[in-house]
């Protein structure tokens, strides 16, 4: 098999010829993948926008609305990833396929194996493979990044936006020592100039909030005096 057979990613094929949407179904199937078909525009755009569909395969020529139209109309509401099919090669249609918001485009007639290294290449960059979100976690502190979500003895923190990107860069480089300089570029995204106690203050005020949940959340963030700061779970064991 060309990718991951053990994936629940769901995919729905959009095709008014029932040849082509069997001929896709049995190698995505065969790839492990769960599928849907449908070969009318208007039921396509309505079932895009009720569910979350890892990937759509989507031709242009539909009856009712057509592909490019459907397209339109999902981003703005949605980022699915969306893979034209379409018998239209020349590059003004692969250009406006582009331009309204598919991921990619293939020209009939393809090769299915093709299609499935597209597919998968796709699923990848989009990271939509069934798998556990990441969490990193040490003694009391438990960082979920996808949600930026913290927990500090299991209860949930209050943080504002920087506070967050400070402390999962941090958690992201244990035991390494920062600069306040340092932090100002990557974390606050300045290269020249920037108020170093800006970094001070929102140390201060995550220190703040893991005290009031765990004193060992709180320990992690040690001052390197002369220097800056580093995270530490050591310190917090």
């Amino acid at each position: 098999m060309i990718g991951l057979v053990e994936t629940t990613a769901k995919i729905l094929i959009v095709d008014d010829e029932e040849r082509i949407r069997k001929l896709l179904n049995l190698y995505l199937v065969k790839e492990g993948y769960k599928t849907e078909e449908v070969a009318n525009g208007d039921i396509a755009l309505k079932l895009i926008l009720a569910k979350d569909y890892d990937l759509v395969l989507l031709d242009i020529m539909l009856p009712g609305i057509d592909g490019m139209e459907i397209i339109k109309e999902v981003r703005k509401v949605k980022e699915t990833p969306i893979i034209m099919i379409s018998a239209r090669g020349e590059e003004i249609h692969r250009v406006e396929g582009f331009q309204v918001g598919a991921d990619d485009y293939i020209v009939k007639p393809f090769s299915p194996r093709e299609v499935m290294l597209r597919v998968n290449a796709l699923l990848k960059r989009t990271k939509v493979y069934h798998s556990e979100p990441e969490i990193i976690t040490f003694s009391e502190l438990e960082i979920h990044p996808d949600s930026r979500l913290v927990l500090a003895a299991g209860e949930p923190l209050v943080l504002t936006p920087k506070e967050f990107d400070l402390i999962l860069y941090m958690v992201r480089n244990p035991e390494r020592v920062f600069t306040r300089e340092m932090l100002l570029k990557e974390v606050w995204r300045y290269d020249h100039f920037g108020d170093l106690r800006t970094v001070d203050t929102h140390v201060k005020r995550l220190r703040e909030k893991f005290q009031k949940q765990s004193s060992q959340a709180a320990k992690m963030i040690v001052t390197v005096w002369g220097t800056g700061y580093k995270f530490s779970p050591v310190r917090g064991e």
